[in-house]
């Protein structure tokens, strides 16, 4: 049994890899997206991510049908006190922004499609600097009173704005945030590193990335002069031709030979075994996918290998 981590400050203890529903009722319909579910807690994961906002960009979509499939698929299995959900707000194209109202209407439509009575972390998407920390930190502060939602939690902001954050936090007695969710992985390292990981470490944050595969770059598919039927391959392709994802896939192939094990297993390690990181998130579409992804709760990087690859990504 692979032994969970705790994150932050909190009372939630998580699997090394939270899964990522971005996936679900995008390119994952529902059958599918159980079928994926079912087997990451089988193989003993616990940590569900997704966004009200997930996936609203697909045609014929309004933004909440992840929630409403790990909302079914926990109800059908029985399991939601054994699962932490963790959603977020400020995107969904009914609820943009984060004002007081817009947080606590957009929550009760997050707890209506996960049709659960707690949100185990809630994170604000993408903070909105035009809002006072003091109104945001208030609306989840309610919540968390409210018993609506377990703990509280920032993605996509800057250092001066979550210090701020945590400030009044702890200034007036409220709610404080106790993870992160950067925008983190082997070929994108400065959207971390420096001021807000420093910040992270200071203050106890846990951090929880995402794009840790930078949109499936790092599991090796996507090779220059490859072509790879994805959705993301846009995304990924980016990388290809750049040197420092020509280093990096250099230096993954050569650790997951010695290791025997897939590539993408061997980038989330390195990410999991940074400072403040807690649990990557990754997605999978195809129960097929995870193995790869769930392949880094047992494996443990040599120092001489984190520093193989820490120096190929510089």
């Amino acid at each position: 049994m692979t032994s969970l981590r705790k994150l932050g400050s909190s009372d939630l203890e998580v699997f090394p890899l939270a899964l990522g529903g971005n996936v679900f009722g995008w390119t994952a319909d529902e059958r599918t997206s159980f079928a994926v579910l079912d087997a990451y807690t089988a193989a003993g994961g616990n940590f569900i991510d997704t966004a009200d906002s997930y996936s609203a960009w697909v045609e014929g979509n309004q933004g909440g049908e992840s929630e409403t499939i790990i909302g079914k698929w926990a109800k059908a299995r029985g399991n939601r006190s054994d699962v932490v959900i963790a959603t977020k707000v400020s995107q969904h194209p009914e609820y943009q922004g984060l004002s007081a109202a817009t947080i606590k209407a957009a929550a009760d439509a997050s707890l209506r499609r996960l049709d659960t009575d707690y949100i185990d972390l809630y994170y604000t998407h993408f903070d909105k600097p035009e809002v006072p920390v003091e109104e945001i930190i208030g609306a989840l502060d309610e919540l968390v009173k409210a018993g609506k939602v377990r703990h509280i939690a920032a993605s996509n902001i800057t250092p001066e704005r979550l210090q701020a954050s945590l400030d009044f936090s702890d200034r007036e007695g409220l709610a404080r945030y106790v993870a992160l969710q950067p925008h983190y992985n082997l070929v994108s390292r400065d959207t971390y590193e420096g001021p807000l990981q420093d910040l992270a470490a200071r203050e106890g944050l846990a951090a929880v990335p995402y794009f840790s595969l930078a949109s499936g770059f790092l599991t090796g598919k996507y090779r220059p002069g490859t072509t790879v039927d994805s959705a993301r391959a846009g995304g990924a392709q980016k990388y290809a031709g750049t040197e420092r994802g020509r280093q990096v896939l250099a230096a993954l192939d050569e650790i997951a030979a010695a290791h025997g094990a897939p590539v993408a297993t061997v980038a989330l390690a390195w990410l999991a075994a940074q400072p403040t990181i807690t649990a990557p998130i990754a997605s999978a579409r195809t129960v097929e996918q995870l193995p790869a992804l769930l392949g880094v709760a047992g494996l443990t990087l040599t120092d001489a290998e984190l520093a193989r690859l820490t120096e190929a990504s510089a």
